[in-house]
């Protein structure tokens, strides 16, 4: 697993480890709020604080979270993510661990959706102004493979070009969390001989 102070490459360890969506959702809310301990993220995510804590663990032995030093006790310890954000290098782990990246995968989509079902849920009760800005939008494109890439690394830059979010950033009055969602999903035709090499 390579690494940088704010970014982690993830290896098959990794990998196996956010297999569970639980884990995947008390890294993303360790990312989200700051470090923090069992019992407030089962709270928080509605598990128990032994659920919590096991995961916890997992995530640990991964290398994705570690005890926050000087915080807590034996019985309540903190935990902090290690990294901001996560990369899956899929060119390296596919041909090597193919299940453990479907599962990866099955995980973050299982996550993704719960983003998605929360923030409808809370539609109603938002502002008109948070209301108007929530966009469910799908378009259907026909692209060759390296449109595709270029697309994705487009949607990428943009992105990076606005403030993210991490708990002790400061941000502009009226400034709330928007989280962006990117899916580029190839939809194969079965019957397409051109989809065996990407001609199209």
């Amino acid at each position: 697993m390579s690494s940088q102070p704010d970014r982690i490459v993830l290896d098959t360890a990794a990998l196996k480890a956010l297999a569970h969506p639980l884990r995947v959702q008390l890294l993303g809310a360790l990312r989200r709020h700051g470090p923090s301990t069992a019992t407030i993220l089962g709270q928080r995510l509605g598990v128990t604080s032994g659920a919590a804590s096991y995961h916890l663990r997992q995530l640990a032995g991964a290398g994705l979270v570690a005890e926050e030093s000087g915080r807590g006790n034996a019985r309540d310890r903190w935990w902090r993510a290690q990294h901001r954000v996560s990369v899956l290098d899929e060119a390296d782990l596919d041909a090597a661990e193919p299940e453990a990246v479907d599962a990866y995968l099955h995980s973050i989509a299982a996550s993704y959706s719960l983003v998605l079902q929360q923030a409808v849920n809370e539609r109603a009760t938002m502002p008109d102004q948070w209301r108007q800005v929530m966009d469910l939008s799908d378009y259907l494109l026909r692209l060759t493979p390296d449109e595709a890439r270029t697309l994705d690394a487009r949607i990428h830059a943009l992105l990076r070009e606005y403030r993210f979010d991490t708990p002790d950033a400061r941000h502009p009055d009226g400034a709330q969390r928007v989280t962006v969602v990117v899916q580029v999903l190839p939809q194969l035709d079965p019957g397409d001989p051109d989809s065996e090499d990407g001609v199209s």
